[in-house]
């Protein structure tokens, strides 16, 4: 299979070409990818004209500017209206929720609170209106084993005295980075179609996420400012699209302490 990954430069995208066993072609916008192509995702024109020179037979598309709605709701849409017969693994995310007691499954629909959660959701809406036998994978806090991750990075950070605080009302289900990618591969060459859960089963706060990254750099975990925040429980419940992977989504506890 001939696969065009978008956002080749960022965390995902680099594990994707790491681990993909197809003939991968790294799409990047600033960040140059050796091998791979250079466009911009909001201009329509640029992406078509990618998309038919490469011919690819999938797309994983995980391009995204969380503060640039055309980045990441209108990219989305023209990789979607460019992919001809591709097959498109959509990467979204939990921000299409809003807080709440209890997890949501893939069949709830979505009800962000923050703009980029609304780029998402509408991208995920045109999509599935566009091309129903799509993936559309929404996945939560993306954390790996390199301190290349947004939320390793910020530990460091703050671990370092920077300013910055961890929130512990802030709840959600991270997963590695290699079982993220993992998935995503599986379900490209799978008859999923429709909304997929990828997170891990173990729900923690962005304060307790941060002490195990701590720990397991050698860092005092002690050293980290916390505060209680507004409380923001949002957790994906993968449990039925786990069922369909072989790919087994580990806990933190797993990929953090083992």
């Amino acid at each position: 299979m001939r696969l065009l990954v978008t956002g080749a430069a960022g965390l995902l995208g680099r594990e994707l070409l790491r681990t993909a066993d197809h003939e991968v072609v790294p799409g990047y916008h600033s960040q140059v990818v050796p091998g791979g192509v250079q466009f911009d995702v909001r201009r329509r024109d640029a992406v078509r004209d990618v998309i038919r020179s490469i011919r690819p037979d999938g797309i994983i598309h995980t391009a995204y500017k969380q503060d640039d709605w055309a980045a990441t709701a209108d990219g989305a849409v023209n990789v979607a209206l460019a992919a001809g017969g591709a097959r498109l693994v959509f990467v979204s995310s939990d921000a299409v929720f809003g807080p709440r007691e209890t997890a949501y499954r893939e069949d709830d629909s979505p009800c962000p609170i923050t703009p980029y959660g609304a780029a998402k959701a509408a991208a995920e809406t045109a999509i599935q209106a566009m091309l129903p036998e799509a993936v559309i994978v929404r996945t939560s806090i993306i954390v790996g084993s390199d301190g290349q991750s947004g939320e390793e990075q910020r530990v460091r950070r703050l671990a370092a005295g920077e300013p910055g605080v961890f929130y512990s009302g802030n709840i959600r289900r991270p997963v590695h980075v290699t079982d993220l990618a993992a998935a995503l591969l599986e379900l490209l060459t799978s008859d999923v179609t429709g909304i997929a859960h990828v997170a891990g089963p173990e729900a923690l706060s962005r304060y307790e996420l941060g002490r195990r990254i701590a720990i397991r750099d050698g860092l005092d975990p002690d050293q980290l400012p916390s505060e209680p925040g507004e409380p923001s429980d949002i957790q994906l419940d993968s449990r039925r699209t786990q069922e369909q992977l072989k790919t087994r989504l580990r806990s933190a506890d797993e990929f953090l302490l083992a």
